[in-house]
This record gives structure tokens, C-alpha cells and sequence, in this order.
């Protein structure tokens, strides 16, 4: 970043660990201001040098809860400005014993919860601070996953279909935001070695063609690109990162 160039702002939900994480040092790598948004509040063995002040603890899964966050971020963007957006806070439930639930098993409340969290909050925060988005022609990110187009051996079946929901809304996102100058994109990453791989990841990776899992700094790269004026006319995609695991 030109030192003459204004400092630019990320807010980044799911922050705490794997790819938010590596996503994190990416762009405070790159001189960015990042806000941070978790479940949890911030921790005291950070690497990076901002602290509470740019940390807002946030149940996602709550939408009040939500919409008070929005309040305080806006709060927060003292230059009324936000360069780019990144959704990738998720969850995932599982059954007793870590096991994958099905269609048939997945409890009300856990639809709800799950879509909740990973498509209804990040439409709630794109539209709460479309202003602050639409002053700095930034640039919104959804985390979306394989999981998303085909059945996973792993993931639920709620997690999947709300990451098919916002892979479609990136897209309705792209059409709508993209007239006020603001790009929405989607990266959907595969196997990715982070703290939360499922027993038999191994077995997948056989069938993948570079033989081998993603890092989080693979995909942090790519969320980078996209909230970067090298990617200024890529609206309405989504970029496979899963080393060719969907050929």
C-alpha cells in the first residue's frame, strides 16, 4: 500500500482460527485496518497488533444480536468507509460422536440456526453497511464450500444447502449490488487443512489431483485478489479452490 493511500478497512467475520485466521494476516500484512467479528471475545494471545478495538464479540446465530453488531461497526468506521466485506463465520453441527447429519436427522433448530449464521448474517451485514460499502466502492466475499455443489461425505446436510443458498445469493448479490459499485463474489474452498478436518479427510485426498490439502493462506491469497482492484471486474463469481478435487 502507497504510503499516500488511504488506510483501507476489512471486516471480517469467523476470524478466530483456519482460514479466517490466515485471512487476518494476510491483509494486516498488506497494511489494512481488520475488523474482526467472532462468538468469542478477543483473545490475549493474538499475533496481530490491533486489539478489542477491532474486535466485536457476536452471536451471529442471533439476528438482534446481529443487528447490534452492525450498529457498532458502523460505530467503529470512523471514515464511514468499508473496502471490503469477507462472510466466513459457519457452522456446522454434528451428530453424536462427530458423525454427519443427513437430511433426515437434522433437527428444526439446527436448520434454522445453520442458515442463520451462514446465509441470513451475511445478506444482514451487507445490506446494514451498504453505505459504508457503496462510499468506498468496496467489495464483499462470501465463503461458500464444495459441499455446496455435491454431496460430502463430511459435512451436514443444513451446512451444505445454506452454502448452495449463498452461492445463489452472491450471484442475485453481484446483480443487485454491483449497479452501486460494489463487487460480490464467492470463493468455495475443498479440502482445506485447518483444525476442524473430519476423520477420513485422508481418504479423500487420494482422489484429489494435486494429492494434497489446501493451506488457509492458499485461500486467504484468493480472498485478497478478490477485494483487490486486480480482480476490478470479477462480479458474481465463485472460485473453486480444491486443487481440482471437483474435475
Amino acid at each position: 500500500m502507497s504510503p499516500n493511500q488511504p488506510r483501507r478497512t476489512l471486516l471480517l467475520t469467523g476470524a478466530s482460527r483456519g482460514i479466517g485466521h490466515a485471512t487476518v494476516k494476510r491483509f494486516s500484512a498488506a497494511g489494512w485496518r481488520v475488523i474482526t467479528c467472532s462468538r468469542h471475545p478477543f483473545p490475549e494471545n493474538c499475533p496481530w497488533e490491533a486489539g478489542p478495538e477491532d474486535h466485536i464479540q457476536v452471536d451471529l446465530a442471533d439476528e438482534e444480536n446481529t443487528r447490534s453488531a452492525i450498529a457498532e461497526i458502523k460505530r467503529r468506521l470512523d471514515t464511514r468507509e468499508l473496502h471490503a466485506l469477507v462472510n466466513n463465520a459457519a457452522i456446522s453441527p454434528k451428530a453424536e460422536g462427530g458423525g454427519r447429519l443427513s437430511t433426515l436427522d437434522t433437527t428444526n433448530e439446527d436448520w434454522h440456526r445453520v442458515f442463520q449464521v451462514n446465509f441470513f448474517a451475511p445478506i444482514m451485514l451487507a445490506r446494514g453497511l451498504i453505505d459504508e460499502l457503496k462510499a468506498a466502492r468496496g467489495s464483499v466475499v462470501n465463503v461458500t464450500s464444495i459441499a455446496g455443489s455435491r454431496v460430502h461425505p463430511f459435512a451436514g446436510a443444513a451446512y451444505a444447502t445454506s452454502k448452495a443458498a449463498l452461492a445463489a445469493l452472491t450471484r442475485e448479490m453481484a446483480s443487485d449490488f454491483g449497479r452501486l459499485g460494489i463487487r460480490v463474489n464467492a470463493i468455495a474452498p475443498g479440502e482445506i487443512d485447518t483444525a476442524i478436518l473430519s476423520p477420513g479427510t485422508e481418504k479423500i485426498v487420494e482422489q484429489i489431483p494435486m494429492r494434497r490439502l489446501g493451506t488457509p493462506d492458499e485461500v486467504a491469497k484468493i480472498i485478497y485478489v478478490l477485494c483487490t482492484d486486480t480482480s476490478s471486474y470479477v462480479n458474481g463469481a465463485e472460485i473453486h479452490i480444491n486443487g481440482g478435487q471437483h474435475v
